[in-house]
């Protein structure tokens, strides 16, 4: 019966409502079913923003495109002096032209590679001079970029897992370090980019659910050592957000693929053999054509750690069926979820 209704469509769940206790802000609140997310059934309350929010800087990094690329706009918009780290700046690259066509005091690209040192403490000096009061500090720091991959265990490399590892979670700590002095003159905020796959592993997804289970190891720490000195540490969790940020294209998917099985050992070339690869492959592409276009509720998300006097630990923008499944399998005994979901 569990497996039934955890597993039916969308189109049959029209205006269905679930009251639940959220143990973190000890308020009851409605979670609205329909045809495209489950939600909050109010809007997150900005009523106690912080303010002014047009004296404050932010740096956003993986500006290029996706997440990154919307927010810096949105919170420029906002009223923040943003600074946009950029891997691809120094090569012209079409989403830092835009950004940069927008011809604002307040919006301001710089090249940064969270992976080279030297970048990073470049980006420091940078925003460190550019403040108009460096001892009050940075207001925000969103670490946003990351690399994704996937592959099964045994057909991922050591070096993929090392890639991917060195920017979505030494890059995150590496800026984090790097950029804490000027927050914690600010009493500002850091918001890192974690994924429901940091909540939750996933087949195909090692390389990168390792690095964000990382992150989201690394911002509780910091939340509880940050806290008397006046600074919040956030965690956003998107879902399934792909075919919005196009990390993704089938070609991309296919080289991927070439690639990996080139690479592979014989003996685990003649294990598993090419159909169960292929299979596994297409799966994916399948994963990737099928989330959610909208990144407005992570830009929502990512705006609402920034302004509100009391942020949330943690948001979960994402699909009602990922939502609840990420329940499941945090809340019920592994037997329960692995029943539902693997078996």
């Amino acid at each position: 019966m569990l497996c039934t209704r955890l597993f039916r469509p969308l189109s049959q769940l029209p205006g269905r409502t679930l009251s639940c206790y959220d143990r973190e802000n000890g308020t009851r609140r409605s979670l609205l079913f329909y045809s495209a997310s489950l939600v909050p059934s109010s809007r997150r309350a900005y009523s106690d923003e912080v303010k002014p929010v047009g004296s404050k800087a932010v740096l956003v990094t993986g500006c290029d495109s996706g997440f990154g690329f919307s927010l810096a706009k949105h919170l420029h918009s906002k009223g923040f002096l943003v600074f946009a780290g950029c891997l691809m700046k120094d090569k012209g690259d079409d989403g830092v032209k835009e950004l940069d066509s927008l011809k604002s005091d307040r919006l301001r690209t710089v090249q940064l590679n969270v992976c080279k040192n030297e970048e990073v403490e470049k980006v420091v000096e940078i925003v460190r001079s550019s403040l108009e009061d460096p001892e009050k500090g940075l207001w925000g720091l969103v670490n946003n970029a990351g690399i994704s991959t996937f592959g099964e265990v045994e057909f991922t490399s050591m070096e993929t897992y090392k890639e991917v590892a060195e920017v979505n979670l030494w890059g995150t700590v590496r800026m984090t370090k790097s950029f804490l002095p000027l927050i914690r003159r600010a009493k500002g905020r850091v918001v890192n980019i974690s994924s429901m796959l940091g909540r939750m592993a996933n087949p195909a997804r090692s390389p990168y659910c390792i690095t964000k289970f990382g992150v989201e190891a690394f911002s509780d720490c910091l939340r509880y050592e940050m806290h008397p000195l006046g600074v919040k540490v956030s965690v956003v969790e998107p879902g399934n957000f792909i075919a919005a940020t196009s990390l993704y294209s089938p070609e991309r998917i296919q080289a991927i693929a070439n690639k990996m099985w080139d690479e592979l050992p014989e003996v685990v070339r003649r294990d598993y053999g090419r159909k169960y690869f292929d299979e596994k492959i297409a799966k994916m592409e399948t994963y990737c054509n099928s989330g959610s276009t909208d990144t407005s509720p992570v830009i929502n998300a990512v705006t609402h750690a920034l302004t509100s006097a009391s942020p949330y630990t943690r948001y979960h923008p994402m699909d009602y069926y990922w939502w609840l499944r990420m329940q499941v399998m945090t809340h019920l005994p592994a037997a329960v979820s692995d029943r539902i979901y693997i078996h």
